[in-house]
C-alpha cells in the first residue's frame, strides 16, 4: 500500500492550478437593521429576501437600552448569510450597484471586506415600492485560505501560522482579479 502526499495545488475542472494558499470567499453576511420589531421589519424581511433569493433570520438584541425602546432578545433585524455560487453571484450583483469601485478602508486587516449599500433599489432588478419604503443593508464578505478550519474545529485545534492568514493586500488583489474591483 502507498501513501498519496497532498501536494500544495490542486487542478480544478478546466485544468488549471490553484494554489491552496489562495485566498477565497467563505461566507457573505448580508444585514439590514430595522431597530424595532413589527410592520418594518417585515417589510425588511421581504426585501432581503427578493434580493437574496434566500430566506433571512431575524436578529435579536443583546442587551436593554431604556434610551431606545430596546428590551433584551428584541427581535430589531434580519441577516442572510451566503456561501458557495450564492454568494459569488450576489457578490457580483451587489459590486455593480458600487460600479466595481471599492474604498481601501472598506478592507480590515485580517483580509475581510464590509461596505454599506445605502438604497436596495440600486439592485438592477429592485423598484421603488410605495408601500415599503427604502432600506439599507450592510454587505461583510469573510475571507479564508483553504485549511483555516483548523483553528476553529473542536478536536485538535491549532493555531494557524501569520503565512496562512489572509492579508488585506491578498483580498484586494482578489477582488481586482476575480470581480474586476478598483481599489481606490
Amino acid at each position: 500500500m502507498s501513501i498519496k502526499k497532498k501536494t500544495a495545488t490542486k487542478k480544478k475542472d478546466s485544468g488549471k492550478k490553484e494554489s491552496l494558499f489562495e485566498p477565497r470567499i467563505e461566507k457573505i453576511t448580508v444585514n439590514i437593521g430595522v431597530g424595532e420589531a413589527g410592520e418594518q421589519l417585515t417589510k425588511a424581511e421581504k426585501v432581503l429576501r427578493d434580493i437574496t433569493r434566500h430566506k433571512p433570520i431575524q436578529t435579536l438584541s443583546r442587551t436593554t437600552s431604556k434610551e431606545w425602546g430596546l428590551r433584551k432578545r428584541m427581535p430589531i433585524g434580519c441577516k442572510v448569510t451566503l456561501r458557495g455560487k450564492d454568494a459569488d453571484d450576489f457578490l457580483a450583483r451587489a459590486l455593480k450597484t458600487r460600479e466595481n469601485k471599492m474604498a481601501d478602508y472598506s478592507f480590515d486587516y485580517e483580509g475581510n471586506l464590509s461596505y454599506g449599500i445605502p438604497d436596495h433599489t440600486l439592485f438592477e432588478d429592485q423598484r421603488y415600492d410605495p408601500n415599503i419604503g427604502i432600506f439599507g443593508m450592510d454587505i461583510c464578505i469573510t475571507m479564508k485560505k483553504q485549511g483555516y478550519r483548523v483553528k476553529r474545529r473542536r478536536i485538535c485545534q491549532r493555531k494557524i501560522p501569520h503565512r496562512h492568514r489572509v492579508k488585506r493586500e491578498e483580498t484586494m488583489k482578489f477582488f481586482s482579479e476575480k470581480f474586476n474591483v478598483e481599489v481606490v
